[in-house]
Order: structure tokens, then C-alpha cells, then sequence
């Protein structure tokens, strides 16, 4: 594990673990506050993540932006965000559980470093990795896990709300319960 924040974001940039180097423009470390005490994960970058080199900047992180906005959270203030895996799957497809786990150790060393005190699985891949393998995103999302000292909670992804609009009011009740816990403190905080 590294001790620093720029020194693992230099060694995760330079990282060819595993197939997805060779097809990557950008490996897409993270962005926000590392400081803080949100840390949303989701499970890999898209066409516009990878172009860019930050997570959440196509059509599904403008609506994600959105929906903080409208719980007063910032994406640069309120929060980190990053993905399971660093690099664009190819077409956008599910990450492997092979390209999963050559990245865990990235995201594993992030959460170390951030000690944040609850983790927003974005969508059924990363809740799927790192809350259970057989979480019912649709029916669990906004519930609360405790693993360890850190809370989590999943919420459906934002694409799947781009693609599936009905379900936006249903995952924007995750959003308020997040503004709650900031305006209130986590439980056994």
C-alpha cells in the first residue's frame, strides 16, 4: 500500500495489470475531495471518461450531477468518485472479474487512504464487487451495509436511470438519505 495520494495516482496511471492498457486513452484515477467523507465508486469509465481522463463526464455524469445538486453536494467539494477499473472496457462492456480484480488494489489503496466514512456503489457491478455477489440492485438500492468501520450503500447507476427514467424517483430517495446523513451524522458516527 502507498502512503501518499499522488504517489499511488502516478503509479495507477502508469498501471498495465491487465488487457485494458492496450485499447486505454486515459486511465481515470478519480476525482473530488479526497478528503471527504463520500466516496462514490462505480465500475468503469466510458468513451467520454476515457477521452478525458475523469470519471462521470458523459450524458450518465450529468444527470449524476444533477442529483447531487439537488441534495446541495458537489462532486469537487462533497466528495470522491472513481471505479472499480481504471481503464474503459472496450464498447463499454462490463468489466471482467479478471480486469476487476488486476484493479482492486487501486481502489483498495484509495479507500485506505480516504477512510471515508460511507462508500456509493454506483450500479450492480461495483455493488455486486465490493458489498455482496448477489445484491438485488433495484430492490436494495439506498439500503445501508456495514463492512468493517465504513458504511455503504448502492444506488442504481445513473445510466441505467438515463436508459430506465421511472426509476429516477426511486433513486433519488438515496441521494436525500446521503444529505441526511451529512446534515445529521452517520450512523454510530
Amino acid at each position: 500500500m502507498l502512503s501518499q495520494w499522488t504517489q499511488l495516482e502516478t503509479q495507477c496511471k502508469e498501471c498495465r495489470q491487465c488487457g485494458l492498457c492496450e485499447t486505454r486513452h486515459h486511465v481515470v484515477f478519480g476525482m473530488g475531495n479526497p478528503e471527504a467523507d463520500l466516496l462514490f465508486i462505480g465500475e468503469g469509465p466510458g468513451e467520454n471518461e476515457d477521452l478525458q481522463g475523469l470519471p462521470f463526464v458523459g450524458r450518465a455524469g450529468q444527470l449524476l450531477d444533477k442529483m447531487l445538486t439537488a441534495v446541495d453536494l458537489d462532486r469537487n467539494r462533497d466528495l470522491y468518485i472513481t471505479n472499480i477499473v481504471k481503464c474503459r472496457p472496450p464498447q463499454n462492456r462490463d468489466p471482467k472479474p479478471e480486469e476487476q480484480e488486476a484493479c482492486i488494489g487501486w481502489l483498495r489503496n484509495q479507500v485506505s487512504l480516504m477512510r471515508p466514512k460511507m462508500i456509493v456503489c454506483l450500479g450492480r457491478i461495483a455493488a455486486m464487487k465490493l458489498m455482496k455477489p448477489d445484491i438485488k440492485i433495484t430492490k436494495e438500492h439506498g439500503q445501508i451495509f456495514k463492512k468493517g468501520n465504513t458504511l455503504m450503500m448502492a444506488t442504481l447507476h445513473p445510466a441505467a436511470l438515463l436508459r430506465n427514467p421511472s426509476s429516477k424517483p426511486a433513486a433519488f430517495e438515496d441521494y436525500l438519505k446521503l444529505r441526511e446523513f451529512l446534515d445529521h451524522g452517520f450512523p454510530e458516527e
